[in-house]
């Protein structure tokens, strides 16, 4: 009698597993980013102002390559599309608390950052090059002569520019700004000797106040850094989408085109200024 209890009991658990175990995949599709997404008819992207990936225009609205990149992924989506402004220190907490939905902001993907989000494949990729101060730092035209005591170098913080500037010029004074702009500004007084940012930035100074700035580097980049877009963990439905968008936005063409005005040109220059 004992026996055929026991049976009876595993044969009921083995009927109600596959029940149970579908009723937990429609959960984790109801909890998906992706589903609130379409459910709320909102995509909520968070961002902090770098140039060219997001600034604002002459009438105040905000434009540059991510912005366009958070328009046509809204668009794709079909729901409506909320920018939400953030420092850049606190946007990874503000991610994980819920204030948006991802993350479309020049993140480079780093393992301390995976950690704490999932990335999405790459849709671009960054490098970091030095932007000089002329009368500070005279004919220096390598990097192994920026790292030295008596240089000051700024970059702005929680950025993977402050972690370059820490791991590839270590002997040299760093100093770290929230914004880019307080950096770029501690160059122009001659307050700083240099300062470490994604290109094109530097490029972009550069060419702005040429009797003032410099590229030691020519242009070059010396670190290569993926970007991709960052949600919170656990939610392998809206990653899954991401990274088929990605996917298709490369093979259309579309991402390479996007990238190529916003970083290879100053055609939108006017734009801003």
């Amino acid at each position: 009698m004992k026996t055929r209890l026991i049976l009876l009991v595993a044969l009921l658990l083995l009927c109600a597993s596959p029940l149970w175990g579908n009723n937990a995949r429609q959960q984790l599709i109801q909890e998906s980013t992706l589903e609130q997404v379409i459910k709320n008819n909102r995509l909520r992207v968070g961002f902090s102002t770098f140039v060219p990936w997001a600034m604002k225009d002459k009438a105040g609205n905000y434009t540059g390559f991510e912005i366009e990149v958070a328009k046509q992924l809204a668009q794709d989506m079909e729901v409506e599309l909320e920018l939400v402004p953030t420092r850049w220190s606190g946007i990874i907490p503000a991610l994980l608390t819920g204030k948006f939905d991802i993350i479309i902001g020049g993140m480079g993907i780093t393992p301390a950052r995976n950690l704490k989000v999932n990335f999405s494949d790459p849709y671009e990729f960054s490098g970091m090059s030095i932007l000089a101060n002329r009368r500070l730092t005279g004919e220096r035209s390598s990097l192994a002569e920026f790292n030295s005591p008596d240089m000051d170098i700024v970059a702005r913080i929680g950025t993977t520019a402050a972690a370059a500037a820490q791991r590839y010029l270590p002997e040299a004074k760093l100093r770290l700004f929230d914004d880019e702009g307080q950096a770029l500004q501690e160059l122009l007084n001659n307050r700083a000797a240099a300062m470490v940012a994604s290109q094109p930035f530097p490029e972009f100074q550069a060419l702005r106040y040429p009797e003032r700035l410099s590229l030691p580097l020519a242009g070059k980049t010396f670190t290569r850094e993926p970007i991709g877009f960052a949600v919170r963990k656990g939610d392998p439905d809206f990653l899954n989408f991401l990274n088929n968008w990605i996917r298709q936005r490369f093979a259309d063409g579309w991402l390479e085109e996007r990238y190529n005005y916003w970083f290879t040109t100053e055609d939108w220059r006017d734009q801003i200024e």
